[in-house]
């Protein structure tokens, strides 16, 4: 494995990996099927990071945590965005967007990829969208982002959704948290910028994202 798991990463699983003794029924279907975790965004245990698997309905999620020494690949949201989708899936709305919003999210010079189901799709070669489903989107910024700036963003991503005919959810990651693009850019800037912070050890109200550790 190379580079350290952050969340919204998918990692690929070595085979035999002795995982989740606990774990609902459906689980080792699904790891059989495609063997890969997503890192989610919650404290280690010891060595340990927290992952999450996904069955075949919305319902089947299963939160544990593994050891990297099963982890085979590690494969990052801005990797994954050079991935093409199997040619017959592509016309799906998702990935169509995913394809619309490139040129949007590169002018604003941004390090970028897919996340939930399109970059599980894109990572695992298995059928994961469906034509109703959403695209996950994870934007780094290092640096603070100016409200101008994310108002812009947002909006050309909304309207690009809107042509695609599907929805786009923009996760804003800073080196330590999380927060919503869309929550960030409505926010009444005179009155103060107040957005949920999702944070390793739980969410908070911030005034300044990038000012939270």
């Amino acid at each position: 494995m190379n580079g350290t798991p952050r969340p919204h990463d998918l990692l690929r699983l070595l085979p035999g990996a002795a995982l989740f003794d606990d774990a609902p029924e459906w689980v080792a279907a699904s790891l059989v099927r495609a063997p890969f975790v997503v890192v989610r965004r919650a404290p280690r245990i010891g060595e340990a990071i927290a992952v999450g698997v996904r069955g075949v309905t919305r319902g089947e999620r299963f939160g544990t945590w593994l050891e990297p020494r099963w982890i085979d690949t590690l494969f990052t949201p801005e990797a994954l965005r050079l991935c093409a989708p199997d040619p017959a899936r592509a016309a799906l709305p998702a990935f169509a967007l995913l394809r619309a919003v490139a040129p949007i999210i590169d002018g604003h010079d941004l390090a970028w990829g897919p996340a939930g189901s399109a970059g599980f799709e894109l990572a695992s070669a298995m059928p994961a969208i469906t034509r109703d489903s959403d695209l996950d989107i994870v934007v780094r910024a290092p640096a603070p982002l100016p409200p101008a700036d994310a108002s812009a963003l947002f909006d050309a991503l909304s309207r690009a959704a809107q042509t695609a005919g599907t929805r786009i959810d923009v996760q804003i990651e800073t080196p330590d948290a999380a927060f919503s693009l869309a929550e960030f850019a409505r926010a009444d800037q005179h009155r103060g910028v107040r957005v949920m912070l999702r944070h390793a050890d739980g969410p908070r109200l911030v005034d300044n994202p990038w000012a939270a550790t």
